[in-house]
């Protein structure tokens, strides 16, 4: 087994834990038995739905940046009051769905940011989902156009598969680029038909990887985590 002092933190902040399971127990479980090798701990609707807000301070108090992937998409005003309540949490990331507009989106980076700053909290980044990685059909118009909703609404990255990575760079160099459905070579897909290897998806250009089935359903989850950690440069 590898140790924390083994893995640099400038591997483990780029990797992102997702937690896709409807128990907070069986998350929390799972979050300090791979703590030494994941600095993310993504939490998604079913976790959320399960857990509530309370999941997010637990995760928070293990020692881990929260990434909350609840894919807003509302009006302005409901986005920007949610968003706010999010950011008041102690999230890191949290994400809205690029399809809605700048408008939606500049609202709920704003709610997040305001969120965060009357808790006292350091600035957290909202994130533009741009296509999902379930969805190979995708027009290659949709990629550009939400990449430039995301830079106009001032958000601090987007969440694209790594195919998209390249693209999405040479639109918004500054912008940071999450790369969900992330798999080593050789373990199954599920739905994820656009995924890729951590390999692929840093040589992209992605700044945080997400993992989730890879490792919490391996038989050796500290074998994957090691694994994984390992094929990412310092």
């Amino acid at each position: 087994m590898t140790s924390v002092e083994t893995v640099p933190e400038s591997v483990r902040s780029r990797l992102a834990l997702a937690l896709d399971v409807d128990d907070a127990v069986a998350a929390a479980r799972l979050a300090r038995q791979l703590r030494p090798w994941f600095g993310v701990a993504k939490v998604g609707l079913e976790l959320f739905s399960a857990a509530g807000p309370r999941v997010v301070q637990s995760l928070i108090d293990d020692g881990y940046d929260v990434f909350l992937d609840l894919k807003m998409a509302d009006i302005p005003t409901t986005v920007n009051r949610a968003a706010r309540v999010l950011g008041a949490l102690g999230v890191s990331y949290l994400t809205l769905h690029a399809f809605a507009g700048p408008a939606v989106l500049r609202a709920g980076a704003e709610g997040l940011a305001e969120g965060a700053d009357k808790a006292g909290l350091p600035p957290p980044a909202a994130l533009a989902v741009t296509i999902l990685t379930s969805d190979p059909d995708a027009p290659p118009h949709i990629l550009a156009k939400r990449v430039a909703a995301a830079v106009e609404a001032r958000c601090a990255g987007v969440v694209c598969a790594a195919s998209d990575v390249r693209e999405a760079k040479l639109l918004a160099p500054r912008l940071l680029v999450v790369v969900p459905g992330v798999r080593p070579a050789g373990t199954p897909t599920h739905d994820q038909v656009r995924s890729t290897t951590p390999e692929e998806a840093i040589a992209a250009g992605a700044d945080i990887l997400v993992v989730g089935r890879a490792v919490t359903a391996a038989d050796d989850r500290e074998a994957a985590a090691a694994a994984l950690a390992a094929s990412i440069p310092v």
